[in-house]
């Protein structure tokens, strides 16, 4: 079979779990085969399953190797956490161009715009119009309000 995606593990297992062997083959090597086959880029099920079979058939193929269960569960964990600080540099970019192009004055006040001051700032006052009203101490009055300690 080709592994692409996660639907072939648990097919893998039961073929297994039959005593029947299963093989894998390079999903790469199918697409190239495929336009070997007959000189075209179409994709048909058809056609897959018979590149499949013959890259098996002529030994181009791997053994499938199963893994503890903690380790595909550590591989689940290693997955999300880079799903999670894709999101965060993304969400971290994002703010960057945000205040870059709104609000670049706050880059003179805070070093780092993700820290509680800037975060907090951005929170209460996220334009630099609504700041140029207030009093100094009305601007330390609503960082209380979020922060402990004011910036």
């Amino acid at each position: 079979m080709e592994p692409t995606g996660h639907y072939w593990i648990n097919l893998s297992k039961w073929l297994s779990k039959q005593n029947i062997e299963v093989v894998t083959v390079n999903p790469h090597l199918v697409k190239k085969n495929k336009e070997n086959r007959d000189n075209t880029q179409s994709k048909s099920d058809k056609k897959d399953a018979l590149v499949i079979a013959d890259m098996v058939k002529n030994g181009y193929y791997s053994e499938v190797r199963y893994t503890s269960e903690s380790f595909e569960k550590l591989r689940v964990l290693m997955s999300n956490r880079d799903v999670v600080v894709k999101r965060l540099v993304s969400s971290i970019n994002q703010l960057n161009r945000w205040v870059d192009i709104v609000f670049p004055e706050l880059r003179q006040v805070f070093k780092d715009i993700k820290g509680k001051g800037a975060i907090a700032t951005l929170r209460l006052f996220p334009t630099p119009v609504e700041l140029e009203t207030m009093q100094p101490y009305d601007v330390i009055t609503s960082w209380k309000s979020i922060m402990k300690r004011q910036p």
